[in-house]
C-alpha cells in the first residue's frame, strides 16, 4: 500500500505492525531492511500529514471589538 494514500489513523496502524514485526527479530535480513525502508516512508508522510493539519487547525477567539470569530490557532502565543 503506498503511504501518500493511507490515511494517518492507517498508516500509524501499519507503522505498529512494522514495529511489532522488527522486534520480533524473525524474518531475513532483507525482509526486515525493506520493513524498516517502509517505517521511513510510512513516518515521513505522518509528519507531513501532522505538519499540515497543524496548518489548518483553527480556534474560536474573542475579537478586540467583542465579536467572536475564527483564528489560526498558534500554541506559542501567550
Amino acid at each position: 500500500m503506498a503511504e501518500k494514500k493511507m490515511s494517518f489513523e492507517e498508516a500509524l496502524a501499519r507503522l505498529e505492525e512494522i514495529l511489532q514485526t522488527l522486534e520480533s527479530g524473525e524474518g531475513s535480513l532483507d525482509g526486515m531492511l525493506k520493513l524498516y525502508e517502509e517505517g521511513v516512508g510510512l513516518i515521513r508522510a505522518c509528519n507531513e500529514k501532522l505538519e499540515a493539519a497543524e496548518l489548518s487547525v483553527k480556534m474560536l477567539a474573542m475579537k478586540p471589538d467583542g465579536d467572536v470569530g475564527l483564528t489560526d490557532f498558534n500554541p506559542l502565543e501567550d
